[in-house]
């Protein structure tokens, strides 16, 4: 039995799968995320840690078998700086966080985040490791000095587990992985000024890499000393597995507070002249890359207008049945983040909008101009990303009927939901099972699903309702610079 943890930003799960990939135990825990002032979101290592603690150690009590090994897998992006002993010093920087805005558009001024998007293929937003960094570089660097590693979530947690200061290559992709070679691009650390802080960053492990539950975590976990434990790939490339991506072009979409939109390639090749935007992602397999779009517009978008029209989330579908296509003329851009939009363009001062309202117009429009503005941007993405094949989709926000409609007619493309909402988990199982040579059926796996066909004069309607998007957001990006 393996026990796959997905370590989200919110909640972390642990789920354990039969031969056929469906879940037989799970259970979930709330991670506390502090939202401070002037755009700052830290977590506590120590929290986190313990959230893992507590789901592994609830679904190992439901099991009459023993536990094989523990798969891991969580968010990616931010710094989460470790001591030798695993021990935080000082509160994890989230990927949401916002502090280092003003450096990530100076680099954007000074030709510094095209730099470095010309040898990853991966642009830099104020929330990954890069900005953080430098930025800690100039306000805290006694704090870089206590480090010895500059990590992630999963690895920080594997440390603390295990002992083993590492990363997977997946984390360690944005923004400084060379995708050719699988090894950092020593130009790209050094065009962000941080060649002096190259010891912070771990080496990516070997494929199939395993490590062992030490003593100190079997404590924590109240599982044997010895357990084989896997480190990633992070969540997206996690979910895409999970999800049954498979053949290069073909994409998954992830509703979640991130509207991650990836496709799979196995061509190392990119447009180093392009947007400098998204994500270039190693995946467990070499020769194998998700093109990654993960945007900042997912369902924390929900959760402010359901905060502003004092609904509950669950009420939703109800309200976007009750709105036609094009929400009655209301229209919407969706950039809600502090920290703007870092998919498919890098802008941290991107704000949202909405448009066309009147008297007539009620709580019903307003809800779906935001939703359609949503899939707008997947669409968005998957065009930047090149999607051409099947596309599977997961994350909270698919549980909505009415929204994963508005999705499948504005991608104008059939969507694939996996049955099991543990995607992620599955992904981290299934590249455990791998890595111990003991590989599940996942074909089998990915077999259990319903699809979404979109509605063909919807499809039709929402053709023109992307290119008033389009027109929308290249107006809005001229004022933001202003």
């Amino acid at each position: 039995m393996i026990i796959g943890v997905d370590i989200g930003t919110s909640l972390t799960k642990a789920v354990v799968f039969d031969e056929a990939g469906v879940s037989l135990h799970q259970a979930c825990t709330p991670s506390e995320v502090h939202h401070l002032s002037g755009g700052r979101v830290e977590q506590d290592l120590d929290q986190v840690v313990g959230t893992v603690a507590t789901v592994v150690r609830e679904v190992a009590a439901k099991l009459d078998a023993p536990v094989t090994a523990l798969a891991l897998t969580g968010q990616g992006d931010g710094v989460w700086l470790r001591d030798e002993d695993g021990n935080a010093v000082r509160p994890a920087i989230s990927w949401l966080d916002g502090r280092a805005n003003a450096l990530l558009a100076k680099w954007q001024a000074d030709g510094v985040s095209r730099e470095v998007f010309r040898r990853t293929g991966s642009g830099m937003f104020p929330g990954c490791a890069a900005a953080i960094l430098s930025y800690l570089d100039t306000h805290e660097p006694e704090v870089l000095d206590r480090a010895a590693v500059a990590g992630y979530c999963v690895d920080a947690v594997v440390q603390r587990l295990t002992g083993e200061i590492t990363v997977d290559v997946s984390d360690a992709s944005l923004p400084f992985l060379d995708p050719k070679t699988r090894r950092y691009d020593e130009g790209a650390i050094a065009a962000v000024g941080l060649s002096h802080r190259r010891n912070l960053l771990a080496e990516p492990a070997a494929p199939k890499a395993v490590f062992s539950l030490n003593r100190r975590g079997a404590e924590l976990l109240g599982l044997p000393e010895g357990l084989p434990v896997t480190a990633g790939p992070f969540d997206l490339p996690a979910s895409a597995i999970g999800a049954g991506v498979r053949a290069p072009g073909d994409g998954i979409l992830t509703a979640g507070t991130t509207l991650a939109c990836q496709v799979l390639t196995d061509n190392a090749e990119f447009d180093g002249e392009g947007e400098p935007a998204g994500m270039f992602l190693s995946t467990p397999t070499p020769g194998e890359y998700l093109h990654a779009m993960p945007a900042m517009v997912g369902t924390a978008s929900i959760d402010w207008i359901c905060r502003l029209l004092g609904i509950e989330v669950t009420e939703i579908g109800t309200l976007l049945a009750q709105s036609p296509p094009g929400a009655a003329g209301v229209r919407a851009l969706p950039f809600l983040s502090a920290s703007g939009e870092r998919a498919p363009f890098v802008d941290a001062s991107a704000r949202a909008q909405f448009a066309g309202l009147s008297l007539e117009h009620g709580r019903a429009d307003v809800v779906r101009a935001l939703c359609e503005s949503i899939a707008y941007a997947a669409r968005h993405c998957f065009d930047a990303a090149g999607l051409s094949g099947r596309l599977y989709a997961c994350g909270g926000g698919v549980r909505s009927a009415e929204w994963t409609q508005i999705f499948a007619d504005v991608l104008g493309r059939p969507i694939v939901i996996p049955s099991d909402p543990g995607v992620g988990a599955r992904g981290a199982v299934l590249v455990a099972a791998e890595a111990l040579n003991q590989p599940f059926d996942a074909e089998l796996w990915a077999s259990s699903s319903r699809t979404v066909s979109p509605v063909p004069e919807n499809v039709e309607f929402y053709q023109s309702g992307y290119a008033d998007y389009q027109a929308s957001l290249t107006a809005a990006r001229g004022l933001w610079r202003l």
